[in-house]
């Protein structure tokens, strides 16, 4: 089977462009405004983009927002990735990345605040969205709609937040036997 990023993957070779990404609400939104135009890893720019953006705007906005935004943007996430996908012919296409800001903003409202905690959050969350542990790798590989590649993200946040909670755990545990 081809890999998502394997070069031989006819979905990485349909470029995005600038154009096409502003074409249309739906596009511009699973591009997250750009993000999803910038090379290498435009995963990666577009959870930098999703931690920038909840780092910058947390202080405004209470939890409970969060959590409310964090639902909408799925839920439009979902719509623009189905439409997007249809329109270039690739159901989850790299440089769709609404769903990586989606998720990690999931994950960073899950932690305490702090730019330590939500650096945190990218490490992890970029570790698990790209090793894709199950159920998550079955819905990327099975669920192939603008629900699916939100979903399947939303898995690799909870991983990630579990891998936080255990290695705090951890640091906890050791910081009381050396006492």
């Amino acid at each position: 089977m081809i890999g998502k990023y394997d070069p031989a993957n006819p979905a990485n070779r349909v470029r995005l462009t600038p154009r096409w990404a502003f074409s249309s609400p739906a596009h511009a939104l699973a591009v997250f405004f750009g993000a999803g135009l910038l090379r290498p890893a435009p995963g990666t720019w577009g959870t930098l983009a999703g931690v920038l953006v909840y780092g910058l705007l947390h202080s405004f906005i209470p939890t409970a927002g969060w959590i409310v935004l964090t639902a909408l943007l799925f839920a439009a996430g979902c719509w623009a990735c189905e439409k997007s996908g249809r329109d270039i012919g690739v159901c989850d296409h790299g440089g769709f990345v609404v769903d990586e800001v989606t998720a990690v903003w999931a994950l960073c409202i899950a932690l305490p605040a702090g730019w330590g905690w939500w650096a945190a959050a990218f490490a992890t969350f970029r570790l698990f969205d790209i090793v894709k542990i199950w159920p998550g790798s079955w819905i990327d590989h099975r669920v192939k709609t603008g629900f699916g590649v939100m979903l399947d993200d939303l898995v690799a946040a909870l991983y990630a937040w579990a891998a936080i909670q255990i290695l705090l755990a951890l640091y906890w545990s050791a910081g009381r036997l050396a006492a």
